[in-house]
């Protein structure tokens, strides 16, 4: 079956870097468009960034000049790297998979906390 393992949250001070990690099994990743989504405490869950099959990539505006996301393919895996981090970051953050022309249902990893603060 398919499954998202993400990896690389913690605890960090402002301004510092995390970079998350997703690694895909059981699907043709390069048939899916891939996601970081977050959610903090109280709030609903909302979208940080995309990285679709043909590699274009987008970002809420609140990240935007601060995370990158990026794919490798070979690697099955899709990364966030997140810098100058604030407080307001502070969220459990997922990886989501979406097929291409939606002949599956959307797939989501099990999330990895990333905490903000001094």
């Amino acid at each position: 079956q398919v499954q998202l393992v993400e990896s690389g949250g913690g605890l960090v001070q402002p301004g510092g870097s995390l970079r998350l990690s997703c690694t895909a099994s059981g699907m043709i990743f390069s048939i899916y468009n891939m996601g970081w989504y977050r959610q903090a405490p109280g709030k609903q869950r909302e979208l940080v960034a995309t990285a679709i099959s043909g590699g274009n990539t987008n970002y809420a505006d609140f990240v935007k000049g601060r995370f990158t996301i990026s794919r490798d393919n070979a690697k099955n895996t899709v990364y966030l790297q997140m810098n100058s981090l604030k407080p307001e970051d502070t969220a459990v953050y997922f990886c989501n998979a979406k097929h291409t022309l939606g002949l599956t249902p959307p797939y989501w990893g099990q999330g990895t906390q990333v905490t903000v603060s001094s």
